[in-house]
């Protein structure tokens, strides 16, 4: 009978005999082995046919893209073995060797962890691969969004997404006969469902078309490269609609889709998209410890002593802000209004504010689309909001109102009527009627704060129409030109020492009038006074594509 020491020495002997046992390294098991050669058909440097072919257009391939926004070794890569779905128009080796991935590369990964913790910088990636079928949609990698899109939303990951491609794809017969037309993919719904519930920020370069567009088009953000084409339907598309034969290149390109409000952010290349896209996302992954900002008595000098003089509200909002911290949206679309995000002592903002170098900074409909989607954008993923205001109100006349000036002017009240996060108002010159009071959510009394550089000066209306209209049978009544316009402009100046900033304070309508030195002081201050926002007080729970 064996005892339990017969036991001990006989585990003992076979443990020495494995330490003893030299293992061959270079002795792979047959599956093993498999595993590993399958996966080499989605590498880069397997594929030196399709990297040329990308290098020759100036891009890079979809997987250095993703390697470069990923910190390193961290991207973990889901459905890499899928191939088209043609087994039964082509053989497993040239479905293995051409399409990898079935055209989509997809993964979680950390995305500025060097700044983060860890829990903060994980996100999830897809990245259409040109290089296999032209980025085309087809049905596994379908199936493969479908199962990352549902873990982002459950986990609550943002999304890089980078859109490249020509949209369905035709050529996959191996469907089984479950579907006709494939339309009752969950794909787009439940891309669409992360709008508000986690930063979605779409990348492009080069051509996205048909239902890669469609999902670009539901980012919060798209960055594209300055050669781009952006369309919902490519030339296969508008050629079997009988529209027409079009080269790619006439379709979407960059000087229509930044003029008219597609693209937020234009970047030279491949390399400044990924650059641009890390920086973005940023923003919602919390505040920076480390930060350096310009003199801020430079703001004291930035608005200029004549009040019919004009000035470049960006480079107040640069002085404002962390140096190199300010990134644009949408710049040459709504040009009256200039918005973006930055960071302030490490905490990043967002921030809309007045352009008075176009239409002296009056609010016309795209400038109030602009305004009103930052607002909702800051307000789903709880950033505070800075407003820099200098404007003579919305736009008028008959011209404006062809554009349904109404409806698009009063979104920016909706939207700010349910912003749940700490806003900010600021005037740094004039402040005048509805379109102010839209630029503060409503009303001068609906902001955490609402202050004014003395520089500031308001009024129902701009304060010259208001004397002409206002005092209409006084002036009437001077017959002579000359004692008429020495009335009138005695009334204005009165009127503009009434409308003062510092008179504005003294019978509270504004909270205070600041130090443009002090400015990042009083934000800063206010955002520390404001009470935390309660999960669940988002209230508008999607971010408008428009």
């Amino acid at each position: 009978m064996k005892t339990s020491k017969d036991k001990e020495k006989k585990t003992a002997k076979k443990s020495s005999e494995l330490k003893n046992q030299k293992t061959d390294q270079n002795s792979i098991r047959p599956e093993l082995a498999e595993v590993i050669h399958r996966h080499s058909f989605g590498l880069d440097v397997n594929r030196p046919d399709a990297v040329a072919k990308r290098k020759e257009k100036n891009r890079r391939t979809a997987r250095t893209n993703v390697e470069d926004l990923c910190d390193k070794d961290s991207f973990i890569e889901y459905g890499a073995l899928a191939v088209a779905a043609q087994r039964q128009r082509r053989s497993m080796e040239d479905l293995i060797r051409k399409t990898p991935g079935d055209g989509l590369i997809t993964g979680i990964a950390q995305v500025n962890g060097e700044l983060f913790p860890e829990d903060k910088a994980r996100c999830m990636v897809m990245a259409y691969d040109y290089t296999v079928l032209a980025g085309t949609q087809g049905a596994f990698n379908h199936k493969k969004k479908d199962r990352m899109l549902k873990i982002a939303y459950e986990q609550r990951l943002p999304l890089v997404f980078f859109g490249e491609g020509g949209g369905g794809r035709p050529g996959d017969v191996d469907t089984g006969g479950v579907s006709v037309a494939g339309l009752d993919i969950s794909t787009f719904g439940l891309f669409a469902a992360l709008s508000g519930h986690v930063p979605v920020v779409g990348v492009v370069s080069g051509f996205c078309f048909a239902g890669n567009a469609a999902l670009l088009g539901c980012c919060d953000v798209i960055i594209a490269t300055k050669d781009s084409n952006i369309g919902m339907g490519g030339p296969v598309m508008i050629e079997g609609g009988g529209l027409g034969v079009f080269e790619p290149e006439e379709i979407g390109p960059m000087d229509v889709q930044t003029q008219n409000g597609v693209v937020d952010i234009e970047v030279s290349d491949d390399v400044e998209a990924v650059a641009t896209a890390k920086k973005y996302l940023s923003y919602f992954q919390g505040a920076t410890s480390s930060w350096e900002a310009d003199d801020q008595l430079r703001l004291r000098d930035l608005i200029p002593e004549s009040r019919k003089r004009t000035y470049n509200v960006r480079t107040v909002i640069k002085t404002i802000a962390d140096t190199d911290s300010f990134l644009e949206m949408r710049p040459k679309f709504g040009p009256g209004m200039v918005t973006g995000l930055l960071r302030i002592e490490g905490r990043p903002f967002g921030v809309i504010a007045n352009n008075t170098a176009h239409m002296a900074g009056a609010i016309e409909a795209e400038d109030a689309d602009k305004a009103a989607r930052m607002m909702q954008l800051c307000n789903a993923h709880g950033l505070p909001i800075l407003s820099l205001c200098d404007t003579p109100g919305f736009m008028v006349g008959p011209e404006v109102e062809k554009r349904a000036q109404v409806r698009h002017v009063c979104r920016m009240f909706v939207v700010g009527s349910h912003v749940t996060v700490p806003y900010f108002t600021i005037v740094l010159r004039r402040g005048y009627g509805l379109g102010v009071m839209a630029m503060a959510r409503g009303s001068f009394h609906e902001s955490v704060f609402t202050a004014a550089w003395p520089t500031g000066e308001f009024g129902g209306m701009g304060l010259e129409g208001a004397v002409k209209a206002g005092f209409k049978k006084e002036l009437a009544a001077v017959e002579d030109p000359q004692e008429r316009e020495t009335l009138y402009e005695k009334m204005v100046a009165h009127a503009y020492e009434i409308g003062k900033a510092i008179n504005m304070a003294s019978y509270l309508e504004i909270d205070a009038v600041i130090d443009p030195a002090d400015t990042r002081k009083w934000i800063m201050r206010g955002l520390k006074s404001a009470p935390p926002r309660q999960p669940g007080d988002a209230n508008h729970c999607y971010v408008d594509p428009w």
